[in-house]
């Protein structure tokens, strides 16, 4: 087989394609930017799997735009892809959806995917992605599911700014300046400097969420006295309130690893966990919210997690499709 059928028969990953199409959409709706082109192209020169799939990408936009072109300009309806679905298998059930989302014409679809804020951010991940960044500082930084971040250096500061999700940052001495320049990680609810060590900052809704796991970090919320965390203590920070937590039943910093750890942790609140990292709807009904399971579960599949979970539970799986799943009592 020559280099050239090879490729034609290499299938890059989803979380690959799914990145290709965002970069598709990041360039749509900034055509005119520079920076943004110069950033796909960094993207699709770092690994060959990233070319094939924007070519692959580019090529489905404009068989699949003829092929959908009579759904709605709004709301395409659920109904449709799942028949599609059915009627094309998995891989083709990828390229269906890689087609709509380009062509952005459904309502259900378009809410998970990445917002279109996140797309201006120096680093983002998308859902179920994870990645991690070496910063001009000597800063470690990794980035979970669903997470936007920007940087703001200067001779005088470090400064990061989480605009959604959850990072872990590994921070030491300023390798890049004389001057001593402090590190700050801002969020919705307040402010964390990083003295030296490791430490995640995952933001909520309503609070945001600290957890050192080496070193010490200073919190700074309005109207609250500043606060210094040492290795092995989690804060909840809600913009006027800076509170201890108790021992978290999910290990903070695993996911950097490509882990959930729980002890003792409710199968309602693990499901909801395991759903950040999946596209479509995660449920579990409330009769059996409340059981309890402790573990090491990899993420790189959700598929497979679930699929143990009736192994150590009395549960099922219910599967509506492959994008709606309910954990539910054994009949």
């Amino acid at each position: 087989m020559n280099q050239a059928s090879a490729l034609d028969h290499r299938q890059p990953s989803q979380a690959v394609v799914r990145q290709a199409i965002e970069w598709m959409l990041r360039l749509k709706s900034h055509p005119t930017s520079g920076r943004m082109q110069q950033r796909c192209e960094q993207w699709r020169a770092a690994h060959p799997d990233h070319e094939l799939a924007w070519q692959r990408v580019l090529s489905l936009n404009a068989d699949l735009r003829s092929r959908f072109q009579a759904l709605p300009g709004s709301g395409v309806a659920f109904d449709a892809l799942e028949t599609s679905a059915q009627r094309l298998g998995r891989r083709q059930t990828l390229k269906l959806l890689s087609g709509l989302l380009v062509m952005g014409c459904g309502a259900y679809l378009a809410k998970d995917i990445t917002p279109w804020q996140q797309w201006n951010a120096d680093f983002a991940t998308g859902i179920g992605e994870r990645s991690g960044f070496a910063l001009t500082d000597g800063t470690r930084l990794q980035l979970n599911t669903d997470s936007a971040v920007d940087q703001d250096f200067s001779a005088t500061q470090r400064l990061i700014t989480l605009s959604k999700g959850e990072i872990l940052v590994t921070c030491g001495a300023d390798a890049q300046s004389p001057v001593s320049r402090p590190l700050r990680v801002s969020c919705s609810h307040g402010v964390f400097e990083g003295l030296a060590g490791r430490f995640v900052v995952r933001q909520e809704s309503h609070h945001t969420r600290l957890s050192v796991i080496e070193g010490e970090v200073l919190i700074r919320a309005p109207g609250a006295d500043s606060v210094k965390v040492a290795a092995g203590q989690s804060y909840r920070v809600d913009g006027s309130r800076v509170d201890r937590l108790p021992s978290l039943d999910m290990e903070p910093g695993a996911w950097a690893d490509g882990l959930i750890v729980t002890r003792n942790m409710r199968l309602g609140d693990f499901i909801a966990e395991v759903s950040r990292y999946r596209r479509g709807y995660l449920g579990c009904a409330q009769d059996v919210a409340d059981l309890r399971l402790s573990g090491v579960f990899r993420l790189e599949d959700t598929d497979k997690l679930l699929a143990i979970l009736p192994q150590t539970l009395a549960v099922q799986l219910k599967y509506r499709t492959r994008w709606w799943v309910t954990l539910q009592r054994n009949a």
